[in-house]
């Protein structure tokens, strides 16, 4: 009689730590290199990094500004860069913070779910970005322009 042997499905074989750190690693190296683009070219230039397509139908679309703003960050300018996209000063700190949690959970191998306020956060999150978007086309509110 022949012995039948089995491997266990990929989802129970545990990843190692390289393998597993490879997400977090490769997105934050990502967004460090550009993060030193943006400091080395400056994007106020008129057209260094190309030309927005929202900018060319004549509204700010809620990345407007971001390039910008990023540069202003870069180079210690807080008021700068909130004054070129207030919403993306507002959210680097909450990315950052997301990224550090990714990178741990990596780390120390731990898999989360969606918790029971995942949904409800990013349906606030996703509402402040449409208001956000709308009120800075708004003439009454042209500080929130780029």
């Amino acid at each position: 009689m022949a012995t039948t042997v089995t491997t266990p499905p990929a989802a129970t074989v545990e990843r190692g730590r390289p393998r597993r750190l490879a997400g977090p690693a490769a997105t934050v190296a990502g967004l460090g290199a550009a993060t030193v683009a943006l400091a080395l070219r400056d994007p106020h230039t008129h057209g260094s990094w190309g030309l927005c397509p929202s900018q060319a139908l004549g509204f700010d679309c809620p990345g407007c500004g971001g390039l910008r703003a990023v540069n202003d960050l870069t180079h210690g300018r807080f008021l700068d860069a909130a004054s070129s996209n207030v919403f993306l000063v507002v959210a680097i700190p909450v990315v950052v913070a997301l990224l550090g949690r990714w990178a741990l959970d990596a780390w120390r191998g731990t898999e989360r779910g969606a918790s029971a306020l995942t949904t409800p956060l990013l349906v606030v999150a996703f509402t402040a970005l449409a208001v956000f978007t709308v009120l800075r086309n708004v003439p009454a509110f042209g500080w929130l322009a780029s």
